[in-house]
């Protein structure tokens, strides 16, 4: 089932009452509800909008994820449920107990999945993603000859041209790509935690102070649809309320899985599903998003 996104970017009261979220304002008796069921994603921007703890539980036992927004509008912190899944102690277990060896070939097909769409999206763009061939068809076990930074370096300089530097928090249009990849790292974890995984247990990624190490590693091969959205708004260079909504659109784009095309936000189910069925030896390949 598709679930709604909420965002609030004005001061209101939420709140739980009979298993509905309940929008209320300050200066007036009027008041909006939604079912819980229906939502996956509430999105607070304003810093005084004010949130009920009993709201918070009910929506994270529903694997609702909620985002808060900094100072300055941008996504700082996501709030996602510890039990939500029935099986999820069994899972973790099994997520630890993986063989190094299956996780470099989970992180082979991964990398293999992000050149192939990067390419995707250049070709798309009447831009040059033959340039990236040699990389994700030399991609090895744990990408150990590191073909996703030489993809990487051949990609943003046909995409956004030879000046450009992707870097958090750099020029424009960087600041609309760390919006957006916010926002799929956000839903990466909660689609993880529906499959009864941990997200701390990367495949690749393992800061020791990355709490979403193996968002980090799924997301990889959904970028590039966060880079067709930018790069549809490259005239633009503040993250207004316009532009965010239209990067929010990235949770609901159509996402083709082998035969089978599907919103982005089911995609990353059907990814974290079969990532526990590879975890469990029961498939040998993970079912990643074939960008077109």
């Amino acid at each position: 089932m598709l679930k709604q996104t909420l965002f609030f970017s004005t001061p209101v009261r939420l709140s739980l009452k009979n298993s509905q979220l309940v929008i209320s304002w300050r200066d007036s008796d009027d008041i909006v509800t939604r079912p819980i069921e229906d939502i996956g994603f509430v999105i607070i921007e304003n810093q005084q909008v004010s949130v009920s703890i009993p709201l918070l539980n009910e929506l994270v036992r529903n694997n609702c994820s909620v985002i808060f927004c900094d100072e300055r509008h941008l996504p700082s912190c996501s709030v996602i449920g510890y039990d939500v899944n029935a099986t999820q102690a069994e899972s973790v277990k099994m997520q630890v107990s993986v063989s190094e060896p299956r996780k470099k070939r989970a992180w082979q097909q991964i990398i293999e999945m992000k050149i192939r769409n990067q390419a995707a999206l250049l070709n798309k763009l009447d831009k040059k993603g033959n340039t990236l061939k040699r990389c994700y068809s030399n991609v090895l076990s744990g990408d150990s000859s590191n073909q996703e930074g030489q993809a990487a370096r051949i990609y943003w300089k046909q995409l956004l041209g030879k000046d450009f530097i992707r870097e958090p928090h750099g020029f424009p249009p960087n600041n609309f790509l760390d919006y957006g990849y916010t926002l799929l790292r956000a839903a990466m974890a909660r689609a993880i935690v529906g499959s009864g995984l941990s997200p701390i247990f990367g495949l690749f990624h393992r800061n020791r102070y990355d709490a979403y190490a193996l968002a980090d590693d799924l997301m990889e091969p959904y970028r590039p649809y966060v880079d067709e959205i930018v790069m549809m708004l490259l005239d633009q260079t503040e993250l207004t309320k316009e532009n965010k909504v239209q990067l929010l659109k990235v949770l609901t784009t159509d996402v083709q899985i082998g035969e089978v095309t599907r919103p982005l936000q089911i995609a990353l189910t059907m990814t974290t599903a079969s990532l526990v069925k590879y975890y469990k030896g029961e498939t040998n390949k993970i079912s990643l998003p074939n960008f077109k």
